[in-house]
């Protein structure tokens, strides 16, 4: 049996749940079949839904249909409660538009269209009401052609129906028709929309729409492996929280877990009844109990989070009656808060702001309230709810690091094209851990992020991983939030924002004889186009910021005497014009909000400091990519050479080697020197990188498992020796066997890591840098190499082997964490402490 879910999607009234009663009741799923006018439908059971006559909240039915099971998602049409349509085509296998044969498509019609194009849902039309409608078939194509010229009356020939798609032209040019499965294939690929015309309140056309469905439908290749969409989060009445999935791959049973907790029930719902299932499949819609964790949007297995693309544009705030308990307020907000998450709920200390949509849904939230947490509420007029982008691209840095925790995280921030929304790329540069980077890129997409100018979410940009760094032993997971989140802000900080308004691309109806009060009312804004002036009645497009529209509504009732109408056809963000009194009106204070800090988190002498965000850089363990040129990546390959043959490259670079005595070392003591001829060098302690990491046993069963980790981990501990020692160092690695490679030399704070070029080995690095350098340094190099450290001793160089640099860097660590203990004594705090010690 085929089994796919089906989705209802419409402008308001235009049939939606009169068209789902029909085919529950044409198949004989129901008995009854209802109205929306008369109140008894089996789907809009919710009291508001029936006293309005509109769709609120997504209802789940099925239905057996043939060798098929359906089963139907029917969402609302009103614009105000798009966000609860839009998570339901999440998890659409087809969708069926709904357009009003009274009407043709309306404003709210493209917002649907262009929404399943996001969603690569493919589609089924179905125009409703030709029992009433004064327009032709022929007509209401010509409408319909504005969404897509791929929509095709399914009673045309089947000549017209393949010049759409490349695969059904050449079927039906070699045999003359189309097979059943070519025009699923293309209706699957969006090549084609078929379309049919109905009644649904009187069950014309429905039983054609429901062979088509039966005929040019396909199922997905089943999956194993379990993943599942979550699209919606609801309670039943007894309150119990109901968590909506559709299972994309696998099984799952009662009982089972997810993310530790553990399922109670699977119900199989039908309307407002449900049945006990104890185990659900591929393509089943079902509600799990016993679930607190997952929110509308999260995926289960493999997949990806899905973020709803509309956004409210205005913000209110609620404010709870006198008498009321804050708390309770509070809670039951969040409730409502996770069942429509595009509310933003925001708590503050006596009152709430929230996003919503317009008037019808401000009346629900608060009969919402009312009904089922007895809050009596009151909403502001509202405000605009801004967005944030930046001007210029910026490598942002993050750090975390109180006791016993470590992370860093670098992002670059790339301003996009208006529109764009948020984009996440992973180009770590750096030898991170995967599971690190796959967390960084979690942590990128998982909250809304804040600007810095007016705290408002931002967008258009393009967020890139560049590194990062974690440490052996005390990075946990949660650490790579906290810089994620802090590299963010502080790279918004180091950079200039800009704020973006909402704008609506409108559409006009007006008598002609107010074309002139529209136009005086609109001076202000790009002048509206004419695009269609049909005798007494002119409509009109334009876009203008949402803040004017919002309350320009009044006006138009007023001025065209109830006869003009506003439809809000797309929303789009623009830059403010005054972005100065914009901040001074949003009185926001980036880093007043501690729950998205700017600056960083370091540690010093084994406590946690902060440290703001214009220092960071300062202090920062990683380099700045974004300065930096293209990184190769090194492996290190021990190469075994003869003392004869590194004699000989020698003698041939530098000339025979002199065998001196020591007395040759010697000079005698002058009588007198004077005080101003006396100086004392600098020292610089050169490190053969790679000879030290394969001498040292931590670092080389590190490198073992990632050479890079094991190059970080000598980099951090060669700094703090190096701050013991107060002495300058530079650290060589081979890269002489990286092909093309012209060499690289970084600093890395105040010490200069370098990586040698093609051809070069570390040692002759060394040999040519000491050659260079004797005289005016005190040098000493570090290395285990036998014939190198003879080489640097002819250049007056004094060496050390990598044992005793790691018993000076042991000893001299062991010392100063004496000396910083004896600085700073222990505070007891427990009786009889000094007696347990003894």
């Amino acid at each position: 049996m085929k089994r796919l879910t089906l989705g209802m999607v419409a402008h308001v009234d235009a049939g939606k749940t009169t068209l789902s009663e029909s085919l529950l009741y044409t198949t004989g799923t129901i008995k009854h079949q209802g109205r929306v006018d008369h109140k008894d439908t089996f789907l809009d059971y919710n009291t508001q839904e029936r006293e309005r006559g509109i769709t609120i909240f997504s209802k789940v039915s099925s239905l057996d249909y043939k060798n098929n099971h359906f089963t139907f998602i029917d969402t609302p049409g009103h614009a105000d409660f798009s966000g609860e349509m839009e998570r339901a085509l999440s998890v659409l296998d087809y969708a069926i538009v709904i357009i009003n044969g009274l009407d043709g498509v309306q404003a709210h019609t493209k917002t649907i269209w262009n929404l399943l194009d996001h969603y690569h849902v493919p589609a089924f039309i179905f125009v409703n009401k030709m029992d009433l409608t004064h327009y032709t078939k022929e007509e209401l194509l010509d409408s319909l052609s504005q969404l897509s010229p791929h929509i095709m009356d399914m009673s045309a020939s089947e000549e017209d129906i393949a010049a759409l798609d490349e695969e059904m032209i050449e079927e039906y040019l070699e045999t003359g028709s189309l097979k059943d499965a070519s025009i699923a294939k293309a209706i699957s690929n969006r090549h084609l929309y078929p379309l049919y015309f109905g009644s649904a309140l009187k069950n014309q056309g429905v039983d054609e729409l429901l062979d088509a469905l039966d005929r040019y439908t396909l199922e997905k290749e089943p999956q194993k492996e379990l993943s599942a969409q979550v699209f919606k989060i609801t309670r039943d009445e007894r309150g119990e929280r109901l968590v909506f999935i559709k299972i994309t791959g696998g099984r799952l049973h009662v009982r089972d877990t997810i993310h530790d907790e553990k399922i109670h029930q699977i119900r199989l719902y039908q309307g407002n009844h449900h049945t006990l299932v104890e185990e659900a499949s591929q393509n089943d819609i079902v509600a799990l109990t016993g679930i607190k964790k997952l929110q509308a949007g999260d995926y289960i297995g493999s997949g990806r989070v899905i973020h709803s693309t509309l956004r409210p544009s205005m913000l209110y705030s609620i404010q709870p009656s006198k008498e009321a308990d804050i708390n309770h307020f509070f809670s039951s907000l969040k409730v409502l808060g996770e069942e429509e998450p595009l509310l933003h709920l925001k708590l503050f200390d006596d009152h709430a702001q929230v996003s919503l949509m317009g008037e019808v849904q401000i009346d629900i939230l608060k009969q919402l309230m009312k009904d089922r947490f007895n809050e009596d509420i009151t909403v502001d007029e509202g405000e605009v709810a801004y967005l944030e982008t930046i001007k210029e691209p910026v490598e942002g840095v993050g750090h975390f690091e109180p006791l016993r925790h470590y992370s860093e995280v670098h992002l670059y921030l790339e301003p996009l094209p208006q529109g764009s929304g948020l984009v996440f790329d992973n180009q770590c540069q750096n030898n991170l851990e995967e599971r690190y980077q796959n967390l960084i890129m979690t942590h990128l997409q998982e909250k809304e992020h804040l600007g810095v100018l007016t705290g408002s979410p931002i967008t258009d940009m393009k967020i890139t991983l560049l590194g990062g760094k974690a440490h052996l032993k005390h990075t946990e997971g949660g650490d790579f939030r906290e810089a994620t989140y802090r590299a963010i802000r502080q790279g918004l900080k180091m950079t200039e924002s800009v704020i973006l308004e909402p704008y609506y691309k409108y559409e006009l109806v007006i008598p002609t004889e107010a074309l002139s009060k529209v136009y005086y009312a609109l001076e202000d804004y790009p002048t509206p186009t004419v695009v269609n002036e049909n005798n007494d009645i002119t409509t009109l497009h334009g876009e203008a910021p949402v803040l004017f529209l919002t309350h320009y509504q009044k006006e138009l009732l007023t001025s065209t005497k109830g006869k003009g109408q506003l439809f809000f056809l797309d929303t789009f963000y623009a830059p403010v014009e005054n972005q100065k009194e914009v901040i001074t009106q949003c009185d926001y204070d980036s880093e007043s909000d501690l729950d998205n800090p700017t600056g960083s988190i370091f540690c010093s002498h084994g406590a946690g400091y902060y440290v703001p965000y214009d220092e960071v850089r300062e202090k920062m363990h990683l380099p700045l990519y974004s300065a930096m040129k293209q990184e190769h990546t090194y492996t290190h390959n021990p190469v075994h050479i003869s003392d004869e043959e590194l004699k000989r490259v020698y003698e041939r670079t530098y000339g025979p080697i002199d065998t001196k005595l020591a007395s040759d070392y010697y000079k005698p003591k002058q009588d007198h020197v004077s005080s101003n001829t006396v100086q004392v060098l600098d020292e610089y302690l050169i490190v053969d990188g790679y000879n030290v990491i394969f001498a040292w046993d931590e670092l080389k069963e590190l490198a073992k498992q990632n050479l890079g980790s094991a190059r970080d981990k000598l980099i951090d501990i060669l700094m703090s020796y190096k701050g013991y020692r107060g002495c300058h160092m530079i650290l060589v690695f081979d890269a002489y066997k990286v092909p093309q490679n012209k060499g690289k030399s970084q600093m890395y704070h105040d010490m200069e890591i370098v990586y040698t070029k093609e051809g070069q080995t570390a040692d002759a690095y060394i040999e040519s840098i000491t050659k260079q350098m004797a005289g005016q340094y005190r040098l000493v190099v570090a290395t285990s190499d036998n014939l190198e450290q003879k080489i640097v001793l002819g250049h007056g160089a004094t060496r050390i082997s990598s044992r005793e640099l790691l018993q000076d860097v042991i000893s001299r660590s062991k010392i100063q964490k004496e000396e910083f203990e004896r600085k700073n004594p222990q505070m007891h705090s427990y009786a009889f402490e000094d007696l347990k010690k003894s």
